[in-house]
């Protein structure tokens, strides 16, 4: 998937992340990873990894 990736869409990196178990913060339980490619400058600052990658979901539990 990633050589696939790197070819269609030439980002610079990636996150890669899953919750598993209410604890960790899973609301629908399935399994399913998140694999969002990252480009340098795509958010004024990349820390928070899969949570923040998406600039205003990062605190999707508070609406």
């Amino acid at each position: 998937m990633k050589e696939e990736l790197d070819v269609a869409l030439a980002p610079d990196g990636y996150n890669v992340g899953f919750n598993a178990g209410e604890a960790a913060g899973q609301t629908v339980f399935h399994a399913h990873i998140h694999v969002i490619p990252r480009f340098e400058g795509d958010v004024e600052n990349p820390v928070g990894g899969v949570r923040h990658a998406v600039v205003g979901r990062g605190h999707y539990d508070a609406r």
